[in-house]
């Protein structure tokens, strides 16, 4: 799937399934935004949601000046029913910030699915302000048990689905090194594994849709839920491995090479 493709699908996916992250790390034993918002709490200055989508971060940074930004009506719409904000529409690769204005960028689970991805690390790097940080957050395929490996072979055997073709997978175990590469410096990068109720049909259902599947049919996607509804029960817990790595940009920004 090339990037043209990747934008139409992605755009369609959130309008027709806006706040479905939100909604599928609801089902978790911990909150995995409250995880990531840790470290930017106490940030002066504003806090820039990238693609922020429903903007589950926002009531964990109640005290913030935080600034919400998706290029998805539908998630901002969705945003703006909880009653989070302010809300600006903007695609990632063109923030609409001042250079150097920015305190820190919370980036929730889209750094491996924005593009293009250079472009987009470049604005968060224009934006940030010397000794700026960006907190992240991304799935990690490390740290499954042996029977929480099995689960997922499970759910995407059922799904027909060998692995999620997203377009950036160096942005998740990768991150660390990928951010050290175009300038920042690695203050954490750390792995936890969260678990997922999947212990009804609807939860099932939640599952099979939230999971990014450009190739995923009407009548497939119906078959994959109606055998993980089979599979679902009161005391299933599927693992999820999550990445956060904290990077900052130096005190100092690099004198610029003159014209």
């Amino acid at each position: 799937m090339d990037e043209s493709d990747w934008r139409r699908f992605i755009t369609a996916y959130h309008q027709a399934h806006a706040g479905i992250t939100e909604q599928l790390f609801g089902l978790a034993d911990a909150s995995p935004y409250a995880w990531l918002a840790e470290p930017l709490r106490g940030v002066e200055g504003t806090v820039l949601d990238l693609a922020c989508g429903s903007a589950p971060t926002r009531a964990e940074l109640p005290d913030a000046h935080w600034l919400g930004i998706d290029l998805s009506a539908a998630e901002l719409a969705e945003a703006a029913r909880r009653s989070r904000g302010p809300l600006v529409r903007a695609g990632a690769d063109a923030l609409p910030a001042a250079s150097g204005s920015v305190g820190a960028v919370c980036a929730a689970m889209c750094l491996p699915v924005v593009t293009p991805l250079p472009q987009t690390l470049g604005e968060i790097r224009r934006v940030l302000r010397p000794g700026g940080t960006l907190a992240a957050l991304v799935p990690s395929r490390s740290g499954l048990s042996p029977s929480g490996m099995f689960d997922w072979v499970r759910v995407m055997t059922s799904l027909r689905a060998v692995r999620q073709p997203w377009p950036n997978p160096q942005a998740r175990d990768g991150l660390a090194a990928l951010l050290r590469t175009t300038g920042f410096r690695v203050r954490a990068d750390e792995r936890r594994v969260f678990t997922l109720a999947i212990d009804s049909a609807d939860s099932a259902a939640l599952l099979a849709d939230a999971l990014y599947l450009p190739g995923l049919t009407p009548d497939r996607a119906r078959a994959a839920k109606r055998s993980l509804a089979r599979w679902a029960d009161s005391g299933r817990r599927l693992e999820l491995p999550l990445r956060r790595v904290v990077a900052g940009l130096p005190t100092e920004r690099p004198p610029q090479e003159p014209m």
